[in-house]
């Protein structure tokens, strides 16, 4: 499993327009807006057909978008390796 949550700012009267383009993208979801900055709450999860990289430069991508900053990120690929 592999989830990443990103800030991603636009103007907010493009907010309606881009938030359904970003709904649009495999594994994304928004989680809150905040018209007085410009910002978004994203998260991405990974899952069948698709990686969280490849959603992650979709949203970089989508129309509107002025800047994407990666707020966090999990992965637990390789724990099993891992010594307790």
């Amino acid at each position: 499993m592999k989830i990443a949550s990103l800030v991603v700012r636009a103007k907010p009267e493009h907010f309606p327009e881009l938030m359904e383009s970003l709904r649009a993208v495999p594994g994304v979801e928004v989680h809150g807006e905040s018209m007085e900055t410009g910002r978004l709450v994203v998260t991405v999860e990974d899952g069948e057909g698709y990686s969280v990289t490849d959603s992650i430069l979709a949203v970089n991508l989508a129309r509107h978008v002025l800047g994407v900053t990666l707020a966090y990120e999990y992965t637990d690929e390789g724990l099993e390796l891992q010594e307790a």
